[in-house]
C-alpha cells in the first residue's frame, strides 16, 4: 500500500481504502490507469473530515461519483480520488425526494415512482450519480435536473457544509455553478408532483424502450461524448461526416448511434482521445462545425 494509502487507512478506518488501483475497475468506459489512493466514505461527515485531512497534507484531489460521463486516462490520477458512491441515502417528505450524492439517478427516479411522484422520468435510463446529475445538469427526452431541483447541499474543498438554492446554482446546457467553484455536491432535493404510478411507470417504460433501442448499451461507453452544437443534431453531423465505425484501438464510434464512443475491444483512455480528436476534426473539415466534449476527460497522459 502506498504511503498515502496507509495513512489514510490508519485516519479513517471505516472507509474503504485502495492504493495504485485501476480507474478502469470503476469507469463506465472500462478505461483509466491507477490512482495514486481511492477512498470511499460513507457519510457526509467523513468526507468532510477527509476534505479537512487532504488540504492540510496538500493531496491532489479528484471527486468522483458514478465516472459514467467519464474518460480517465492511461496515467491516471495524482493524489487521491474520493468516490462518493456510498452516500446512496434518499428519503421522501412533501413531495420532496432528498437523495445523496452517490445514489444513482435511475434508482432515484424508481424511488420517485413507488411514492406517486412525477418529474424525474426523464432520468429513468441516465446511468451517472446524483451528485453528477446536479454536476453536469444532466438531461434526456426532453428533460433536464434542473427542472427539478429545488436545493442542493455542498461541501467545499475545506470540509465546510453549505446549502445553494435552485436560483443559486447557475444552471446552463450540461453546465452548473459546481464545475467552477470546486465544491462537492452531497446532497440534491427535488420537487416533483404526485402523479398516478402507472402512468408514471408507462412514460419510464417507454423512455426506457426508446433509450434500448437507440443506444449501444451493449459495450462499455460514456454516454453521449459531445454537446448538442446550435443548430445541429451531433449524431447526424458524425454520421454524415462516415465515421461511424471509425476505430482507433478498442474505441470505436457506434455503428448503432454515432453520438457514442464504445469499447468494443479493451480500449484504452488514449484511445477514445484519439477517436474523439479524429471526429473533431473531421467535422470540423467537413461542416465547419466545432463538436465540444460533454464527457470530462482527466487525467495523467
Amino acid at each position: 500500500m502506498s504511503n498515502i494509502g496507509r495513512i489514510l487507512s490508519e485516519k479513517f478506518p471505516n472507509s474503504q481504502v485502495l492504493s495504485n488501483h485501476p480507474l478502469a475497475d470503476f469507469t463506465h468506459t472500462k478505461t483509466g490507469g491507477p490512482a495514486d489512493a481511492i477512498i470511499f466514505p460513507k457519510s457526509v461527515a467523513e468526507l468532510q473530515a477527509i476534505l479537512a485531512f487532504s488540504q492540510t497534507q496538500q493531496l491532489p484531489l479528484t471527486v468522483l461519483g458514478n465516472a459514467s460521463n467519464l474518460i480517465v486516462k492511461d496515467g491516471g490520477i495524482e493524489g487521491l480520488v474520493i468516490f462518493l458512491t456510498e452516500l446512496t441515502e434518499i428519503t421522501c417528505q412533501n413531495n420532496i425526494i432528498s437523495a445523496q450524492a452517490g445514489a444513482t439517478i435511475i434508482h432515484t427516479s424508481e424511488f420517485a415512482q413507488a411514492h406517486g411522484l412525477s418529474g424525474l422520468e426523464f432520468a429513468s435510463g441516465i446511468p451517472g450519480s446524483v451528485g453528477g446529475a446536479v454536476f453536469m445538469n444532466a438531461g434526456a427526452y426532453g428533460g433536464e435536473s434542473k427542472d427539478v431541483i429545488e436545493s442542493v447541499l455542498a461541501v467545499s474543498r475545506d470540509g465546510q457544509l453549505k446549502e445553494y438554492q435552485k436560483a443559486d446554482l447557475d444552471f446552463g446546457y450540461r453546465h452548473s455553478i459546481f464545475q467552477e467553484n470546486q465544491e462537492i455536491v452531497v446532497q440534491a432535493n427535488f420537487r416533483l408532483t404526485p402523479n398516478d404510478k402507472q402512468i408514471i411507470q408507462a412514460k419510464m417504460d417507454d423512455l426506457n424502450y426508446q433509450r434500448a433501442s437507440k443506444q449501444p448499451l451493449e459495450y462499455p461507453s460514456c454516454g453521449s461524448v459531445f454537446k448538442r452544437p446550435v443548430g445541429h443534431f451531433t449524431g447526424k453531423l458524425v454520421h454524415d461526416a462516415g465515421l461511424q465505425g471509425y476505430q482507433v484501438g478498442g474505441a470505436q464510434v457506434s455503428k448503432k448511434h454515432a453520438g457514442f464512443i464504445v469499447n468494443v475491444d479493451h480500449a484504452k483512455g488514449s484511445d477514445y482521445q484519439k477517436v474523439i480528436t479524429h471526429v473533431q476534426d473531421v467535422v470540423k473539415e467537413k461542416f465547419n462545425v466545432q463538436l465540444e466534449t460533454e464527457v470530462r476527460i482527466i487525467g495523467r497522459d
